[in-house]
This record gives structure tokens, sequence and C-alpha cells, in this order.
């Protein structure tokens, strides 16, 4: 089968022999994969769980099952699965040895994937496999993120990234505001047409949390979702007003900004909560949800396996507006 392995900085194709599944789990054969930030990240070495070594990366795909195990009972050849991102998250508290893929495992940039029957759930008949591969990271980070939001809220994402777009589309599903920031007037655009209510450029508006402000009449955002990091945080916190919002931290695409304050902290009343992606029962109620409240997931490209090189020169470029997919077909 074909898979990639970083060797000196670089993606290099290798043909590697199809695993066989053990006692109590599946092969698949991966359809598609999805990039995200962490990708990037763990290629570089820059990632704070550790480097990804010779490890196959990314964590999102999508397929089908070709063959299980002695034991499965969850699946059967033929059905159509995504990967969870935690593989031994299944509900509860994440647990203290969480190992992730592509830097404590092999990740899913590979033909055939053999992985325990828990670590999958089923891949909806309203999604394609380019679609379900969108969703394991950014489209749960952005559900658990969005948890408690009900109509009336006034929920605020941070950029055009996939989990702020998946925030925008599934606050509007749950009846929420929306109030989106972006850095040109074109994904501006196409943040109104998603469902943003109020679109704020931060590249013309620096000070963007007292836009916030005025934009809800003084109120602030109910829920934040925070995925800029340092860079972004200082004014996350002044969106956030004074009437104890919630700050769901997501990510530090920033690397550096302003130093936090006690006393702004303490007078805004906030409540700080990380988010680590979430658990396999979070990604069968998102699933469920979307069965009755369907959204369609942003896609900026789809490149061949041939070309995954290129879908990581798309993502680290930072042009892109959507999910950059790779397909194994």
């Amino acid at each position: 089968m074909r898979v990639y392995r970083p060797e000196s900085g670089r993606l290099v194709q290798r043909e590697e022999p199809v695993p066989e599944p053990q006692r109590g789990e599946v092969l698949v054969r991966v359809r598609a994969v999805s990039l995200n930030y962490r990708d990037l990240l763990i290629l570089d070495g820059d990632h704070f769980a550790g480097g990804a070594g010779a490890l196959v990366p990314a964590s999102d795909a999508a397929g089908e099952v070709v063959a299980v195990g002695d034991g499965v009972t969850r699946f059967a050849v033929g059905d159509r699965v995504i990967n969870t991102f935690h593989p031994d998250w299944i509900a509860g508290r994440m647990p203290d040895t969480a190992v992730g893929y592509g830097n404590g495992q092999d990740g899913w940039l590979q033909e055939f994937r053999a992985v325990g029957e828990h670590a999958l759930v089923a891949l909806p008949d309203s999604l394609t496999f380019e679609q379900g591969a969108t969703v394991p990271c950014a489209a749960v980070t952005a559900w658990t993120s969005l948890d408690r939001v009900g109509p009336g809220d006034v929920v605020l994402t941070l950029g055009a990234g996939g989990v702020s777009l998946f925030a925008v589309q599934l606050a509007k599903t749950r009846g929420a505001r929306v109030v989106a920031t972006t850095s040109s007037a074109a994904k501006a655009a196409k943040l109104a047409r998603l469902g943003a209510d109020t679109v704020i450029d931060y590249v013309a508006t620096p000070e963007w949390g007292k836009a916030v402000l005025d934009a809800t009449g003084g109120r602030g955002a109910d829920r934040i979702v925070e995925v800029g990091g340092p860079g972004t945080f200082a004014q996350s916190l002044v969106a956030a007003g004074t009437h104890h919002a919630e700050i769901a931290v997501v990510g530090f695409v920033g690397r550096s900004g302003p130093p936090i304050g006690f006393m702004d902290l303490f007078r805004s009343g906030a409540t700080v909560r990380k988010i680590w992606v979430g658990s396999r029962e979070d990604t069968e109620d998102l699933l469920r949800w979307l069965t009755v409240w369907p959204v369609e997931p942003v896609i900026d490209s789809i490149h061949s396996f041939e070309d995954a090189g290129e879908a990581f020169r798309r993502f680290a470029g930072r042009e892109n507006f959507g999910k950059v997919v790779i397909t194994t077909a």
C-alpha cells in the first residue's frame, strides 16, 4: 500500500505491507484525509506533544471497512466510517494517557489503516468521504466549544480556519447570533453567506474586542471560540464584556501577543475552558445533530494522494477558505 512518512522535513511516499486486523480491530480502506493546523506543527517538530519522528501524519480520515478481526461487533465489511480524534477517549473525562495520531502513533495518510473498532464511528450517508474526513478534529472541536449554546446567545468566532467555519455553521443551527472576525472583504462575504450576522475586519480594526461590544450594544459575546491563543486572547477578553461569558480555548495560531492582566480577567468574569477536541460520544452526538440540522462542510480543495505535498503547501500558505482534503482513490 502507499503511505507517506516524513523524512528530513518533507513527506516521502513509500510502499508498505497492508496491515492485518488483530482481535478487536478493523481494517479501513482510507478514502479521504483532511489536514489540520496540528499536522503542520508536528511535521515542523513544533508541537507541544512532541515531534513526528517517522510517523504517518494526519489525524482525520474517512473510509470503509474492508476486513474485521476476531471479536469485532461494532462494524462489518462495507461499513462507512470516520475515526475519532482521540482513539481511546470514549466518553466522560479525557484519559491522561491519550496518544494522538501523527505524534504518538501512525496517522491516516495511507491507503489502509488497522485500528480498534472502538476508535471509529459510522459515517452517515448524508456525508461523502471527503466531507466526513473534515469532521474528527475541526467539526467536533467546534461542537464541544458550543456546548450549551442556545437561541439568543451571541457567539464570537475568530478567523476563517476549519474550526471557526464549523462554529459559525453550528452556532446558527443552535439559534445563536454569530459575530465573526476575519482579515479581508472577500472572506467577510463568505462568512456572511455561511450565516455570520456581523463580520469585523480585524486588520482594519485592531481593537476588534471593542467592536464586538459595540455590535452587541455593550453586551459582548456569550461564547468565544478562541483559536488564536496569545495573539488574540487579550481582545477576546474585551469582547467577553463583564457578564460572565465563556471563552472556549481551542488553539494558539497566534503565537505572541500582549500579556493578560489578572484584573482584566477578574473584571470580565469570564470562564476559560480548554477544548481538546472531544470524545467518541461527542463525535456521535454531533453526527446525530447533523441528521436533523445538516450543515455542509466547507472544503477549500481536494487533492489526489500523489499530490499530498501540494495539499500541505496549500494549507501552509493559509490562503485556503475551508478544509484541505486528500483522497486516496
